[in-house]
């Protein structure tokens, strides 16, 4: 089970911070990632954090500009977004994977979101 806050409508340029609360598993032992999707669209990989959050990776369109955290003693994750543009307009969700990935393969089953708007 996962709950994803912080979203907002925001101007380009601007900072947000969504957060992603995990409960009925053990955080710890899973990694952690973010996604996002637009309607009509597939669903687009954003950024993965190992079990520890010492390693990170990032789709390039984000690569920069967001920075993906956690606290396993919270079992919490976040999503740090700086210098956002229009195009990263979309519901932002959050998922685990029991492997380290770049991608959205191995993921389970993606939170229900927080909306993400960005006005030019």
């Amino acid at each position: 089970q996962f709950v994803e806050s912080g979203g907002g409508s925001v101007q380009a340029g601007d900072s947000l911070r969504l957060s992603c609360a995990a409960s009925g598993q053990s955080f710890h032992n899973y990694v952690g990632g973010w996604s996002r999707q637009t309607p009509g669209k597939e669903r687009e990989f954003v950024a993965v954090v190992s079990f520890r959050g010492d390693w990170t990776y990032y789709a390039e369109s984000v690569k920069g500009r967001f920075t993906i955290s956690r606290d396993n003693d919270k079992n919490m994750m976040y999503l740090q977004m700086n210098s956002l543009k229009p195009e990263d307009t979309a519901i932002y969700s959050c998922a685990t994977s029991p492997h380290l990935t770049r991608s959205l393969a191995g993921f389970g089953s993606w939170g229900t979101g927080t909306q993400v708007t960005v006005s030019s």
